[in-house]
């Protein structure tokens, strides 16, 4: 990137360069808002960026623009918190773009501070940067002299309202303008709540209080209303099995939890999560995915779903009820007591106590049983087999990210975590790859007394290799394991099996172990399970650094979502 021009200076003489203008008072709003920025500098915000740094405000550099942004998404998934990132205009905008659409699919909140065309009109290499980010849904605010400060603030709060990002763009020749008179803004209208209506909570209710083998699927919803121990004391109360999305992986903490509902059920946990009769779902989708393709219940299971979110792809013989859900719950809870006590009686059997295998620690395993073989037919390693003994090998505080490919499939089915911040798998909302390196590097600094196990396969590694480097830099202590079939799995498997040439389906062999060690990690290639043991050694002597697995995984074995996926095109 070119250095600022001379139409960048403070008109302001005697102060610092970076002080005293819209771009610095945008950079302290965000510092109160933000704990962490990220980003890459370019013309349009070094005059942020330096003001933030030269007052130690914590910033990590990533290395392509495409970066900065998924490293604030992936930090906000791993602690709750708004995240702020920031890139130059044009080139720099547009290479952010694809992450930014992944941020608005999975609702993220974050703010994305951009530089922007002139205020006086673009300029050849400017682009309409505010209708780019329409075009995806998201919105831009201007920051300009007369309303720095409230605009940024304003950003922050649309974000987290909407739990949705938002750029927040400053005018290439505003950035180093002396503010005039502030202009006060218009009072953001507090988002409408929706009470739970008293018909439909009677209608569940009866539903739940006659159910044989009630199961409960919470989403992310759960998380952002912070209602999962009502919900949990609900499905106790019911003796229920719980399930949940992906986004919030092992948030009930119970033996009762049959895991992650969808493409990600293993067999026997779906064979006993089918046998439900009545299915609550709350805060969570009920698209293709998450219903495995419409087969994850049959079609006699009478659903529910709860939510304060309008849902398009809302299932037409499900029950929708539309509502805070801390309202729904709160008013079911009142409801189920003066009810026929067909599951209050402490003589009555619930589900629980005709499945108590679930419990188990043998059912709650790794084991797996849908294909315990060590190699595939083409000789090269079953990723289920090396997943599994990877959850035993690798420390149990752990962040698990996951690219985007194939090969997801299999660490969601098999690695445990700690918590449902503990499972991120940015780019699956726009169904991308390439951002599991920028992913891991804001988990990494968002969770750093956790060891980083980042998942990615082949393609989008090497898509994503110019923030390796950023990944090593930001972590303490991480495991990089690269599912490596040589091939762009997902296109192998959905149209090489349909006949299609694959010569642009394979990839030559890439070793990321050498590439990690040129970079300064630690690591080695995998052509067996024994070989999983240098990653065991390597943890074993608790060094700090990050090593990197490249295991050599076969292309004949074929995920159960994506067999699920091909079976119904």
């Amino acid at each position: 990137m070119t250095t600022a021009s001379t139409e960048d200076r403070s008109t302001a003489d005697d102060a610092l360069p970076d002080e005293g203008h819209v771009s610095a008072i945008v950079a302290d709003a965000v510092a109160e808002r933000a704990d962490h920025l990220f980003g890459l500098m370019g013309n349009g915000n070094a005059h942020f960026i330096s003001r933030l740094t030269r007052n130690g405000f914590p910033f990590t550099s990533a290395r392509h623009e495409s970066a900065t942004v998924t490293m604030a998404d992936a930090y906000h998934r791993a602690t709750g918190r708004i995240a702020a990132a920031t890139t130059t205009y044009g080139a720099g905008f547009a290479n952010a773009y694809t992450t930014l659409a992944e941020a608005k699919m999975a609702r993220i909140p974050l703010v994305l501070i951009v530089g922007d065309a002139p205020s006086t009109g673009r300029r050849p290499s400017d682009i309409d940067q505010v209708k780019a980010a329409e075009a995806v849904g998201v919105t831009t605010l201007i920051a300009g002299p007369h309303n720095a400060e409230a605009i940024t603030h304003r950003a922050f709060d649309l974000a987290l309202q909407t739990v949705q990002p938002v750029v927040l763009a400053i005018p290439y020749d505003l950035g180093t303008t002396v503010p005039g008179d502030a202009e006060p803004l218009e009072p953001l209208q507090p988002k409408p709540l929706r009470a739970a209506d008293p018909k439909q909570l009677d209608e569940v209710a009866v539903m739940l209080a006659a159910a044989e083998r009630p199961l409960i699927l919470a989403g992310r919803g759960v998380l952002l209303s912070n209602t999962v121990e009502p919900l949990r004391d609900l499905g106790d109360r019911l003796g229920a099995l719980f399930m949940t999305s992906v986004m919030a992986a092992n948030a009930f903490n119970s033996p009762w939890d049959l895991g992650i509902a969808g493409g990600f059920t293993r067999i026997h946990r779906l064979d006993v999560a089918r046998t439900a009769d009545v299915v609550l779902v709350v805060g969570a989708s009920l698209n293709i995915f998450q219903t495995r393709y419409g087969t994850l219940f049959p079609a006699e299971t009478r659903l529910i779903r709860v939510d304060n979110e309008p849902d398009p792809q809302q299932i037409g013989s499900a029950t929708y009820v539309r509502a805070d859900i801390e309202s729904f719950l709160d008013g079911l809870e009142k409801r189920l007591p003066v009810l026929p006590p067909t599951l209050a009686s402490s003589a009555a059997s619930t589900w629980r106590d005709r499945v108590p295998e679930v419990a188990e620690m043998v059912f709650r395993g790794s084991d797996p049983s849908e294909d315990p073989i060590e190699y595939g037919p083409d000789g090269r390693l079953n990723p289920r087999a090396v997943i599994s003994a990877l959850n035993d090998i690798l420390p149990a505080e752990r962040s698990v990210v996951m690219d985007g490919g194939h090969f997801i499939g299999w660490a969601p089915m098999y690695l445990s975590v700690p918590d449902p911040h503990a499972m991120i798998l940015v780019g699956t909302a726009f169904q991308s790859i390439g951002m599991g390196f920028g992913s891991a590097a804001g988990v990494s600094i968002a969770r750093p007394e956790r060891i980083t196990v980042l998942v990615s396969g082949d393609g989008g590694g090497l898509m994503g290799l110019a923030d390796f480097e950023t990944f090593l830099r930001a972590t303490r202590r991480g495991v990089l394991v690269v599912l490596n079939d040589s091939a762009y799995g997902a296109e192998l498997h959905q149209y090489a099996a349909k006949g299609l040439h694959d010569q642009a389906m394979l990839i030559d062999e890439v070793d990321f172990s050498a590439v990690g060690r040129a970079l300064g990690a630690e690591g080695t290639k995998a052509y067996s399970l024994e070989d999983l043991n240098h990653l065991k050694d390597w943890l074993a002597t608790e060094q700090d650094g990050v090593f990197v697995l490249d295991v050599a995984i076969s292309q004949k074995v074929v995920a159960e979502y994506m067999a699920e996926s091909v079976a119904r095109k």
